[in-house]
């Protein structure tokens, strides 16, 4: 948390999404707002409002009168309806409203389908075999050695496919990394801060000659399909195809990157759980699920676009909403045994990936980079635990995963 802000004292009239005791452990939190605040508030940025049963979070999913896309990450910025014009937003489909949403979702269908992400596998596979030769401790050392299975393994995998699907220079991967950091964690800085730091504009320019090269010379990824794309029989304009190809940076890295280094870290902290993945091999299709469902990366942002009432809370327009489907994962009510993690649950709808019109429409690539994430690692290293567990740090704002995740190998 920022040294700006206060600590939170009670969550449920005060809570912050970058307070310690929020970026420690979420989930009790969560529970303790089931039982006596169900949607929260707090005049922090702005004003907000925090839902976080699942049936309340699922009903502000799915209402696209009261609740807009224009903004999905909530910071000390509040847009007003000039700023991020509905229903296109600044990053096409997920800022975008109907009947705008369908249009842009269903031209990216596509590159999303089952048949494109398999087309990736190889590669993925390959490189996380790469990325685990790369960080391998050296042999000969008492008690096995230490890798960071966050910075040295999962952070690159997404990161890595991602550029290879836009055709960008496999070199140019870290130029992401400050910019997605600023818009996700940075969300506390004021607007001189962010301005300061010109992450936008340097990716703006960033993105503008990856694009000007690709007019200049076609190449079969994601860049050229947009570039080729039509909506109504015109081609994007360049602001919806820089857009889009924003959106797929920030909606594409961090999450996976977290979701990758949440189940690592469940693996090395519950060796029961990491035994039986690594005797079980069929077991890793439900077990990807319910990793997913027990350590859900994302949380987003809508802005009330009309005064509304929620769990007898009333919302007024411009205010705030987070949409914390992670919460929605572990209600009692919704999951049995919703804080324990069962590798076979059987009966899984999970939120993981977002609920209604904005569910994730990377949720096939996802879901492949995190199997094969998985796969690789516990065919190179079955055996594993957590280093040090008090090193460990985990991401604050509306992604959360590990960022440091010391765990100890044989070698």
């Amino acid at each position: 948390m920022s040294a700006k802000r206060a600590a939170v004292v009670d969550f449920a009239s005060d809570f912050d999404h970058t307070d310690p005791a929020w970026v420690a452990d979420p989930y009790s939190i969560w529970e303790d707002l089931r039982q006596r605040c169900p949607v929260a508030h707090t005049d922090r940025y702005g004003g907000a409002w925090l839902p976080v049963r699942h049936a309340d979070v699922a009903a502000v999913a799915y209402d696209t009168e009261h609740f807009s896309s224009r903004s999905v990450v909530m910071s000390e910025i509040r847009p007003g309806p000039r700023d991020l014009p509905a229903p296109i937003g600044l990053a096409p489909p997920i800022t975008s409203d109907p009947p705008f949403h369908a249009l842009a979702r269903r031209m990216l269908l596509p590159a999303f389908s089952p048949r494109a992400v398999a087309a990736l596998e190889d590669y993925t596979r390959s490189l996380c075999r790469e990325l685990l030769d790369a960080s391998a401790p050296a042999a000969g050392g008492e008690g096995g050695g230490v890798v960071d299975a966050s910075l040295d393994f999962a952070r690159h995998i997404p990161l890595r496919v991602i550029v290879r699907m836009l055709g960008f220079p496999e070199e140019d991967a870290e130029v992401f990394r400050s910019f997605i950091s600023g818009v996700l964690e940075d969300v506390d800085d004021s607007p001189e801060e962010r301005q300061a730091r010109a992450d936008e504009a340097v990716m703006d320019k960033y993105m503008d000659a990856r694009i000007a090269e690709h007019l200049a010379e076609p190449r079969d990824d994601l860049t050229s399909f947009l570039l080729e794309a039509e909506l109504d029989g015109q081609r994007l304009h360049p602001d919806h195809v820089r857009g889009t190809m924003v959106l797929l940076l920030i909606a594409g890295i961090d999450t996976t990157w977290s979701a990758i280094g949440s189940s690592l870290w469940h693996l090395a902290s519950h060796p029961e759980d990491r035994r039986r993945l690594g005797s079980e091999p069929g077991l890793m299709g439900t077990a990807v699920e319910e990793l997913l469902r027990a350590y859900a990366p994302v949380t987003m942002a809508r802005l009330v676009s009309e005064d509304v009432e929620l769990g007898g809370r009333q919302l007024r327009e411009g205010d705030w909403l987070l949409l914390p489907f992670p919460a929605a994962n572990r209600d009692p009510e919704v999951f049995a045994d919703a804080d324990r993690v069962v590798l076979d649950r059987q009966v899984n709808r999970h939120a993981s990936f977002g609920l209604g019109i904005h569910r994730c429409l990377g949720s096939n690539l996802a879901r492949m980079e995190l199997r094969v994430a998985l796969e690789e690692w516990l065919a190179r290293w079955p055996d594993f635990e957590l280093a040090d567990p008090a090193a460990v740090t985990w991401s604050a704002g509306q992604i959360r995963g590990p960022r440091v995740l010391p765990i100890r190998v044989p070698v």
